[in-house]
């Protein structure tokens, strides 16, 4: 039965093929053949397409000795402003700041540090701990200190990350300790991450001086020196203090969700923002508004799991968030007077954040007047860190306009 209808199928087929075949023929001679265009591909077209946030990872490796306070209190001034040159950037990268404090075996403590974060507040809170203390001698415990850096931080495995260490110090390395890594081989391991090693010298010490420049070399960075008291551009302005408190009322408009250990984490957070509101020089709260208005400085005065943006940008939904993990004045209202209650925040905050970025700008366009009328501080650390950080991050492909620094 199979044979006779395979049989029957190939007749049927043969007689169809047989009864249109001039037909097919002849629409084949008459139909003019369709042209198709090649396409040429412009080079740039093969190119993966670049869709992430350039990344910029900072750990400072700081002596804390005794000789150190005016430097120390330079990096307590002056990091808000390094995080907002390192955020002008003309594609606004993802920054991350770490610390490892170094002093001496026999001290109170031989290093300390500050883990690799975006969570600016945290670390610059921690910071403000560290005083000038122990010392009196020479050398110190340089090695340790870069050995933490290069090996305890969470440094990102993407090369295209501008990842640096900034040594800053006034003594030598140790290099007489038996049981110490020499800086050498944790350069050398540096390297192989794509690290690069800054060096500052605070003070003229010939040691020091030459041993700062070899670490400098071996790291592919750049050496500099400044004074003992770091010689940074220190200048108040008349907007500092309105800043300040703009960036108080900003911050007071946060509201956080999550479970219980996203609490505890946001909890340190807002103790690490209260801490730098307090304790914190004007002219320094304002430099932190300066960079939390930028689109670098969104994730530090965001943090995580922030309720204001989370609903307002559409991330989230209040329904879907469980009672329990939202914020305790919004856990007794109902859905309406809480979605009411999420936009007079965001309203407010986007009425504080628009009086900050004109003020913030006001107070640019004055240090700038004022540097360039004291000659626009060729010597000053500031200078210095920043032809660094433009220089070395345009190989990772970040671009920065000639007037990036921000004091």
């Amino acid at each position: 039965m199979k044979t006779k209808l395979l049989a029957f199928s190939i007749f049927a087929a043969t007689a169809v093929t047989v009864t249109f075949l001039p037909t097919i023929q002849h629409a084949l001679a008459t139909t003019t053949p369709s042209v198709v265009t090649p396409i040429t591909l412009d080079p740039i077209d093969l190119l993966p397409v670049q869709n992430e946030q350039p990344k910029i990872e900072v750990v400072f490796v700081l002596d804390t000795t005794g000789s150190m306070s005016g430097l120390i209190d330079t990096a307590k001034e002056k990091i808000w402003s390094i995080a907002s040159t390192m955020a002008s950037a003309q594609t606004a990268p993802d920054i991350k700041m770490g610390l490892v404090a170094y002093r001496d075996r026999g001290d109170a403590y031989v290093t300390k540090t500050v883990a690799l974060s975006n969570d600016l507040d945290s670390m610059y809170a921690q910071l403000m701990d560290f005083k000038a203390d122990g010392g009196g001698d020479t050398p110190e415990s340089v090695n340790q200190g870069l050995y933490e850096a290069v090996n305890n931080m969470q440094w990102n495995d993407d090369q295209q990350t501008y990842k640096v260490v900034f040594l800053v110090g006034d003594a030598p390395a140790h290099m007489d300790y038996q049981d110490d890594i020499k800086y050498p081989e944790t350069i050398a391991l540096a390297k192989q991450k794509g690290i690069i090693i800054n060096t500052i010298q605070a003070g003229q010490d010939a040691a020091t001086t030459a041993n700062w420049q070899q670490v400098a070399s071996l790291g592919n960075g750049d050496y500099f020196q400044v004074e003992q008291s770091g010689s940074a551009i220190a200048i108040a302005t008349p907007f500092d203090k309105k800043l300040a408190e703009l960036s108080k009322k900003l911050d007071d408009t946060r509201l956080y969700f999550g479970n219980k250990e996203d609490k505890k984490k946001q909890a340190l957070k807002l103790s690490a923002t209260k801490k730098l509101h307090e304790e914190s020089s004007d002219a320094s709260r304002a430099r932190r508004a300066t960079f939390n208005s930028s689109k670098s400085g969104k994730a530090n005065f965001l943090g995580d799991n922030e309720l204001v943006d989370a609903i307002e940008s559409g991330r989230m939904d209040l329904k879907d968030i469980p009672e329990e993990e939202l914020p305790q004045p919004l856990q007794t209202m109902t859905t309406d007077e809480q979605t009411a209650y999420i936009a007079k925040e965001a309203k407010q905050r986007k009425e504080i954040g628009q009086d900050l970025k004109v003020l913030a700008e006001k107070r640019e366009n004055y240090l700038r007047k004022k540097v360039e009328a004291d000659g626009g501080a060729r010597d000053s650390f500031d200078t210095k860190l920043y032809g660094s950080i433009t220089a070395q991050a345009k190989e990772k492909g970040l671009v920065y306009d000639d007037d990036s620094a921000k004091y």
